[in-house]
Parts: C-alpha cells; structure tokens; sequence
C-alpha cells in the first residue's frame, strides 16, 4: 500500500512539471555573422556569393592587403568608405529587408571583384504570430490541456489507489 501511495505521489510530482505550454518551443537562431574577406589574387571576394537571413550581418574584413578595397552595394545601402588596405565593417540586415544585393569593389570593378548578398525572410517566431483573435484562443486552449492532463493523471492515481485500499 506504501508503495502505491508513494508511486502516486511521484506521479503526481512529476505531472506538476508537466503543466504550462508543451507546445514545442521555437527555437530563434542566433543572428549570424558572415565573413566576406578579399581572396589570394586580391582581385575578388571570398566568397563572392553569400546567402544569410534577416537579421544577420554580414562583415566585410581585410588585413593588410597589397592593393586597397572597398565594397559598395550598387543602391548604397551599405559602403565600407574609401578603398583601404584594412577593412573591418559589418553591416545587419533587418528583418523587412529580404533581398538580393551586389556590391562591388570600386577601384577592380573592371576586373570583376564583385559580389552578391542573398538575404533570405527571417522565419516566423512564437511571438511574432498576430494573427486573429481565433488563433489566439484556440493557442490559449492548447496550452491549458497540459494542466488538465495532470490533472487528470492525478484524479485517474488516487482513484487506482482507492480501489486497491478497497481490495485489501
């Protein structure tokens, strides 16, 4: 009888964890820094082609490279200045700004050091969802069923151990 009343009692325990939303959790990437270099001719990027996600920032960087660079989207949206030897410039796209964008390095346009950003829409998150009130309730009833649930495995323990209490 111990036994039963201490198997229901771990039961119960354990069900407490499982109230709240058992929805899975939305798990947001970490923005991610991508790393756009000048290669070993000196005359392209590395790499000249890149496909990040909104919200991510991509980072223009060179060291002491033996001809200056720069590197300039073609609407301006982003400009690392005047053509220098060492670069460090990092620019984010926001969310919104989904797209495909060239950029050029100004003074070797003509022998072809270009390149091409591709920003991908950033996935939907848990709490980027407005949609209408229908959705919210319906979200609102999916999250109080784990609470029922362990109300229930609860209700469903005491009444097996009532019923063996009886038997003996």
């Amino acid at each position: 009888m111990r036994r039963m009343v201490s198997l229901a009692l771990v039961l119960f325990l354990c069900s407490m964890g499982l109230q709240g939303d058992l929805t899975p959790l939305v798990q947001e990437e970490e923005p991610q820094a991508v790393i756009i270099t000048v290669d070993s001719t000196n005359l392209r990027f590395s790499p000249s082609s890149v496909t990040v996600t909104e919200g991510d920032t991509v980072r223009f960087f060179w060291d002491g490279q033996a001809l200056p660079h720069n590197a300039v989207e073609s609407k301006e949206l982003f400009d690392t200045g005047e053509p220098q030897n060492d670069v460090d410039y990092s620019f984010t796209f926001e969310v919104g700004m989904n797209g495909t964008y060239d950029f050029v390095c100004e003074p070797h346009a003509a022998f072809g050091m270009v390149g091409q950003i591709i920003v991908e829409p950033a996935p939907p998150t848990a709490e980027g969802n407005t949609t209408n009130e229908t959705d919210t309730n319906a979200t609102m009833d999916e999250e109080s069923l784990p609470s029922l649930s362990a109300a229930l495995t609860f209700v469903a323990i005491a009444a097996s151990v009532i019923a063996v209490r009886r038997r003996h």
